[in-house]
């Protein structure tokens, strides 16, 4: 059942089904690329892609290079800024972000995310650890950031389940 962090417009919520189900198709070749299983992308309000990234924690030997922090970085880049504020932006990944990935949204400037895998089953099928999230969805809705959730989930636990089965690095620091 999708969630949302306002009343649910039909529209934003066709559109988003639609790039998160692409994206989640698009996942399975950048997991085979050596990418985790997470890709993300940011359009502009008129429906133009601006960037798209998947997660290169390994691939590149950085462990903030998820996703939406990736996305983020190559949108900053391709717009020649650091302020996305005035760009009207939303920003669709596979899953719900982590910790990290809603502090760089927050401050990016980022208007909108939308999302598929809720971390708790992010967690269960993959034992990545999502961090501590307390009330973000209300915390962006106070910052005037739209967020939806749980958009297309089986389609995207399915290629979680794909990831792990595969035996692909779920990565992690020792506690």
């Amino acid at each position: 059942m999708v969630i949302a962090n306002e009343r649910i417009d039909a529209d934003k919520l066709q559109k988003a089904t639609k790039i998160i189900e692409d994206l989640q198709a698009e996942l399975k070749d950048y997991i085979a690329k050596g990418h985790g299983p997470f890709l993300a992308a940011v359009y502009d309000d008129k429906g133009n892609l601006i960037a798209k990234t998947a997660n290169s924690v390994i691939n590149e030997i950085c462990s903030n290079n998820h996703a939406e922090m990736n996305v983020i970085k190559a949108t900053e880049k391709a717009l020649g800024t650091y302020d996305l504020s005035s760009y009207n932006l939303s920003l669709y990944v596979t899953s719900e972000p982590c910790m990290m990935c809603l502090g760089g949204i927050m401050w990016s400037g980022i208007k909108a995310v939308y999302y598929g895998v809720p971390s708790k089953r992010v967690e269960e099928i993959t034992g990545f650890d999502e961090g501590f999230k307390p009330d973000w969805f209300n915390e962006f809705k106070k910052r005037n950031i739209i967020a939806y959730g749980q958009i297309a989930q089986e389609k995207g636990e399915a290629v979680l389940y794909e990831y792990v089965n595969q035996g692909n690095k779920v990565y992690q620091p020792e506690r």
